[in-house]
């Protein structure tokens, strides 16, 4: 079964489209229906339903699927697994990485992985957690710097991982802004500002108000946070933001407990990191967690 023809089933089927499909791996749209159409006679069975305009799989090509990903998976890791010994890291690297930790991390990072290794060519992604989870699975990149859930598949594998811890703010003309020692009673009666309810910082401050049998109020949904900063500056509502982002634009509120999530940077499990990733994973892990 030639990997080519594999690779073309399975851009297909992530990619939804023949056309898109075709321009990702340089082919003709002839060129990629040409290569399916191969394969399906190689098993003699349809694997994609074209009788929609949508890309539909068959029962066949269902089943083709996961075993389709573990070959590419093992053929990447063999080329690992035999890339010659060498003191240069070099070659093409596919990150990517929240928009939060792609403005208060990476350049850190970039900044000493481009200088310590300059034969690497980075190719970069920005985007939500959850849509670079997705991005992961269809291996369009190697590794991803992201917030980790509760929620995170199994098939991921976490390399590194740091803490972030948050707070609690409100703009400095909010009511919430003139308690001495304010509550998440208090917090109830006025609108939050906060992330997609499908987010690992939603999820954590709604279970505080669940076990609180507390009502959440949250307003006008944004997974940036550099733009829920903006609102809750004006007055729009409170919020929970990384220390790193609380100035003096927002009041921080003490409510008496901490609250943090985890960050991190994660792979896909079965699959081999190349040198180029394992070196930038070295300099995440120094950059995050210093030697005293």
């Amino acid at each position: 079964m030639d990997a080519n023809l594999l690779k073309a089933f399975l851009t297909i089927v992530d990619q939804g489209s023949f056309s898109e499909a075709a321009e990702i791996l340089h082919l003709t749209q002839p060129a990629i229906s040409k290569r399916l159409a191969t394969l399906e006679n190689q098993l003699s069975s349809p694997l994609i339903d074209r009788s929609h305009r949508q890309i539909r799989l068959t029962s066949a090509g269902a089943r083709l699927l996961p075993h389709a990903r573990k070959i590419l998976d093992e053929i990447h890791n063999a080329r690992v697994a035999l890339s010659p010994d060498s003191a240069t890291v070099e070659g093409e690297l596919h990150i990517i990485a929240s928009h939060h930790i792609g403005l208060h991390h990476l350049p850190n990072w970039l900044r000493r992985f481009t200088r310590d290794f300059p034969g690497v060519s980075l190719s970069l992604q920005f985007m939500e957690s959850d849509a670079a989870y997705e991005q992961m699975r269809k291996r369009n990149a190697e590794l991803a710097f992201v917030t980790l859930s509760d929620s995170m598949a199994g098939h991921y594998s976490v390399y590194e991982q740091w803490s972030d811890p948050m707070a609690f703010v409100a703009g400095p003309e909010h009511a919430l802004a003139d308690l001495d020692a304010p509550t998440l009673a208090d917090l109830a009666r006025h609108s939050a500002l906060l992330p997609d309810t499908t987010t690992a910082t939603y999820r954590v401050v709604s279970r505080l108000f669940l076990e609180a049998n507390l009502p959440l109020h949250p307003q006008m949904p944004t997974n940036y946070l550099e733009t829920i900063k903006m609102m809750t500056s004006v007055g729009l509502g409170w919020s929970v933001l990384p220390l790193s982002m609380v100035d003096e634009s927002v009041r921080r509120l003490d409510l008496g407990f901490p609250v943090t999530r985890v960050l991190g940077a994660v792979g896909l499990s079965g699959r081999q990191l190349s040198g180029a990733a394992r070196a930038l994973i070295e300099v995440v892990r120094a950059q995050e967690h210093p030697l005293p």
